[in-house]
């Protein structure tokens, strides 16, 4: 028995020893297990996708389903909920399900949750949901920008 806890003695005195270097193999083991950098996607432990924007509900449930017709996802259901809106989808035998959720009158999160079968999340194709949504967000202030020109040269005439 005092042997035994010499082995788990010397043990814990490596890894304290060695925080430094435990911190690293963190780092790293999530940057393994594929922590995006740059997109801004955070996972619950079940690896259902979210991300909060600086948009009213309104304005991300637009972007959210004009990004699905871009992906080729098919729109099944899209309903009120309590916070906001749910968004039911399917692509090649996954179910997917978005909740937007109204924060304030600016602010709403978009949580993605992609399922293949019974039990296997798609990470990936929720990230990309997400990502791809961001995107639509960021074009959209473009297009307004690109007629509002057209639209002031009009009121001057």
């Amino acid at each position: 028995m005092a042997r035994r806890w010499g082995v788990v003695g010397v043990t814990v005195a490596v890894l304290l020893g060695a925080q430094g270097c435990a911190g690293a193999g963190l780092v790293l083991l999530g940057t393994g297990a594929g922590v995006s950098t740059g997109t801004g996607v955070s996972y619950t432990l079940d690896s259902i996708a979210y991300k909060t924007f600086t948009v009213p509900v309104e304005n991300l449930q637009s972007a959210t389903l004009t990004t699905l017709k871009r992906m080729d996802i098919t729109v099944k259901e899209n309903k009120p909920s309590e916070s906001g809106r749910i968004i039911t989808a399917a692509a090649s035998g996954r179910n997917i399900e978005i909740e937007l959720d109204r924060l304030t009158a600016q602010t709403s999160r978009m949580r993605v949750n992609a399922k293949q079968g019974w039990l296997m999340r798609d990470r990936a194709t929720a990230t990309e949901i997400i990502v791809q949504t961001a995107q639509t967000l960021d074009d959209q202030p473009k297009q307004v920008k690109s007629a509002v020109p057209t639209a002031a040269h009009n009121f001057s005439q």
